[in-house]
């Protein structure tokens, strides 16, 4: 407990630390910026020639670092973390060299005044802070080279990562919770609590330390009237903004995504931009900067404004439209420059947030660090406001209640909107959470969940999550989520029956086809091919390092020693020094014969598999087990890929591509396809419910049809087996090499190794079933009812005296 306390305890004061350092930098940067624009005022070349070329050398730097110091460092990182978490491992991404990379391309994005967010990337740096936290740890306490606990690890970060990001920790670890996990495990909560409160403590203390602050104060602080801050009648306009932000923040994921496409399609232009990798993320900020220049068109968007600035001016308690041209009211500060001589409010509003929506939408494309949380919360602050300056307009004199006329706030209408899109690009409702911390004030908390609820249940019927979407497009290998509904089909209509496995018997030849022709990380063990009882699985590393051994000079070396002990020492290049080449060679020639053929004779022997480390209990399903409880275990234990037995013999196997294609091809269009068989057993099932039960021998129950429609697939195997011998005999002896015996003999009635000789596709067109009178213990395949993932090893004894003992006047 106390080593648990000490580790969370380093990971909120480091993430603290970096947090607060990259804001002080990035805030440093954009000063420098303003001050050099400031400074040249008067001559407009030089004016747009800094504003232009500052921000272009960030971003190109942070793009020039990343791809040399690590590639993985570009983008968000949370579709990653989100894959990570599946139990999916993704090579580079949780190392120091990503961290290094995160952490400056990020603080030079930030410092460039692009329309680029923090909160992403923020949650991969702390995630990999935690990763690299874990290993230094496990030097003092071996709890932490447990590989379950890792990803509780990684939990604790993601919410760290949120919830030192703005100094939020009650909204950071729900939005982390909802972003990153399919399941969550309880127990990280109070840990996610601690290290994000004490996180965001030490964050507003260096504030307050670097007199930033006065005291510990929300982020965005804001000052709305607490005794009465909206009326009812103002609540259809919260949720007008809630479904208009649901489709705003829909149509932006899409545009994210096409954008995204696009530089990946291969054309021309994006094989030059590959090629040159510095001229996208270039001529991007080029234009993104010009139409931002503030003496240009930049004065009509608010353009000198930087992110933070933007969104405290925003959430002010002035009325725009009722302030003049002339004169500007005390305190109104920054919030002048959405104020124009000639120009309304309305359109400057409207101007910013037009161009601020696909700004934000390509910046986020670009190869750095960056995230898409900051700028769409702008994009809804600013939508949030034009709809409360609209309401400020047509009700000028405020809403009468009580006798008392209060005025309408169009500030709180920014912070209902900024919460609503955030809600609606990510999918999810905490972020009206986020807002009140980081607003400092709760009043407007029961119509900002109107308005996210609302957004999100928009949004998420039109798009996936911005965060889903970056996964669909990488290809990153994650499980998506299933609708609701019946599905009508199993396991056995998705494995893959044909499967490459070992066998006690297998030799090192058969062990080194199998290496060289599959790039399986772990490969099943069965007791043999004839009765195919799966014994476990090996680690694709195990097997390869026993090969290794097996074949090594060392070992060669050994066997020489043991068979010929008298011969003496080794002999020694150096002997050959005066010897005549021809001699030499022909020596040579002779000693790497003898070589070749003592592997070759080594080849041909049995594997050990007692000297192998073998997984007893790898994780199985039946073949009867629906698709719905398949997710859930996949998405629950973290799978990637599950062996399918029947009677604990191997028949097959899913992995997590499989259930991916079963998902996507069941819900695309709303319109769920049905497996190949699906009709054919549909058809069988309506027959048998609609036969009369008898206790008749020759007219089965329904439970003895199903042990028939076992037997029969099982013969349909049998039945492909000289196929497949023929094909095999043709082909270099592997690991699945097929039984030669006849499927009438009771031992090869069920052996399936005929059916297991590639790793993909299953068996082609299903031949004539065999007869069910076929009773050969190998060739009964039990329904899922009869055993379950969870239930102890059974035997077929076993369950025939279950069925004896309940119809014992009719025996199987």
């Amino acid at each position: 407990m106390g080593e648990d306390w000490i580790f969370l305890v380093l990971l909120g004061l480091t993430m603290a630390l970096v947090s607060w350092s990259m804001d002080y930098a990035s805030a440093k940067s954009l000063q420098a910026y303003k001050w050099m624009h400031g400074e040249l005022k008067g001559n407009v070349a030089l004016q747009y020639l800094a504003w232009v070329t500052y921000p272009m050398i960030l971003i190109m730097f942070a793009s020039l670092f990343c791809h040399l110091v690590s590639p993985q460092a570009i983008g968000s990182g949370i579709p990653e973390l989100k894959t990570i978490l599946r139990g999916v491992v993704l090579k580079e991404y949780l190392t120091l060299k990503a961290f290094v990379a995160k952490v400056i391309g990020l603080t030079a994005g930030l410092g460039s005044g692009m329309p680029v967010g923090k909160e992403g990337p923020f949650v991969h740096i702390a995630s990999i802070c935690a990763a690299v936290l874990s290993r230094f740890m496990s030097i003092f306490s071996g709890v932490y080279e447990n590989p379950y606990g890792y990803t509780d690890i990684l939990t604790v970060g993601c919410a760290v990562g949120v919830g030192c990001c703005f100094g939020t920790p009650l909204g950071g670890v729900l939005f982390s919770i909802e972003v990153t996990s399919t399941y969550f495990a309880v127990r990280n909560y109070w840990r996610g609590y601690f290290a994000a409160t004490f996180s965001a403590f030490i964050f507003r203390v260096l504030s307050v330390w670097n007199k930033d602050a006065v005291t510990i104060t929300a982020l965005f602080k804001t000052n709305f009237r607490m005794d009465f801050p909206f009326d009812l009648q103002e609540l259809p306009a919260f949720a007008v903004i809630g479904i208009s932000c649901g489709f705003l923040g829909a149509f932006f994921v899409y545009l994210n995504r096409q954008v995204v496409l696009f530089m990946r399609r291969p054309t021309a232009l994006t094989r030059f931009l590959t090629r040159h990798r510095l001229i996208y993320p270039g001529a991007v900020t080029l234009i993104i900067a010009t139409l931002t220049f503030p003496p240009g068109f930049g004065q009509f968007m608010a353009g000198e404004l930087m992110p933070r600035e933007c969104i405290n001016s925003l959430f002010d308690n002035f009325t725009w439209t009722k302030i003049s041209g002339t004169s500007f009211p005390p305190g109104l500060g920054r919030s002048a420059a959405w104020l124009h001589p000639s120009v309304s409010v309305f359109v400057i509003l409207l101007l910013f947030f037009i161009m601020k929506f696909w700004m934000s939408a390509v910046s986020t494309t670009m190869p750095i660090p960056s995230g898409a949380f900051m700028p769409v919360f702008i994009l809804g602050a600013a939508f949030g406001r034009l709809v409360g300056e609209i309401m400020a307009t047509l009700f000028p004199n405020g809403i009468l209640f009580d006798g008392i006329v209060y005025r309408i706030l169009p500030g709180g209408y920014a912070v209902i909107g900024a919460a609503a899109m955030t809600g609606a690009v990510t999918h999810t409702v905490s972020t009206a959470v986020i807002c009140f911390e980081l607003t400092g004030q709760i009043s407007h908390i029961l119509p900002m969940m109107v308005a996210v609820i609302l957004a999100n249940m928009v949004a998420q019927g039109l798009q996936p999550s911005l965060y889903d979407s970056i996964i669909q497009v990488k290809k990153l290998p994650y499980l998506p989520e299933l609708a609701l509904g019946k599905y009508n089909i199993f396991v056995e209509d998705i494995m893959v029956r044909r499967v490459k496995f070992l066998s006690s018997q297998s030799t090192f030849r058969e062990l080194n086809h199998l290496l060289d022709n599959t790039s399986l990380k772990t490969i099943p063990l069965v007791d043999s091919k004839e009765s195919m009882i799966l014994l476990g699985s090996i680690e694709r590393t195990e097997l390869q390092a026993v090969f290794d051994w097996w074949l090594s000079p060392e070992r060669r070396a050994f066997e020489r020693g043991q068979s010929s002990p008298g011969q003496g020492s080794k002999v020694s290049w150096e002997s050959f020094t005066f010897v005549d080449e021809e001699v030499f060679f022909s020596f040579s020639c002779d000693w790497l014969m003898q070589i070749k053929a003592w592997e070759e004779a080594e080849l041909d022997k049995p594997v050990d598999m007692e000297q192998i480390r073998i997984d007893p209990s790898p994780f199985q399903l039946v073949e009867r087990t629906s698709l719905h409880k398949t997710h859930t275990l996949f998405s629950l234990l973290g799978l990637s890929h599950a062996y399918v037995t029947s009677i604990g013999k191997l028949v097959g196997v899913v992995a997590l591509k499989e259930l991916q294609k079963a998902i996507e091809g069941s819900t695309r269009s709303g319109v769920r396809l049905r497996p190949p068989f699906a009709s054919f057993r549909d058809a069988s099932r309506k027959a048998k419910k609609h036969q009369p039960p008898s206790s008749d021998p020759s007219s089965p129950t329904r439970d003895r049809d199903l042990w028939g429609e076992g037997s029969r697939h099982e013969g349909e195997l049998v039945r492909t087996e000289p196929q497949e011998d023929s094909r095999g005999k043709a082909s270099s002896s592997g690991v699945a090499a097929s039984c030669d015996s006849a499927p009438s003999s009771p031992s090869s009635t069920g052996s399936t190794s005929g059916s297991f000789t590639a790793t993909g596709g299953v068996e082609g067109t299903p031949q004539e079933p065999a007869s069910p009178s076929i009773s050969s213990p190998s060739s009964t395949s039990p329904t899922a009812s009869s055993v379950s993932p969870t239930s102890p090893v059974l035997t077929l004894s076993s369950l025939q005296e279950a069925r004896e003992s309940e119809e014992s006047d009719e025996p199987i």
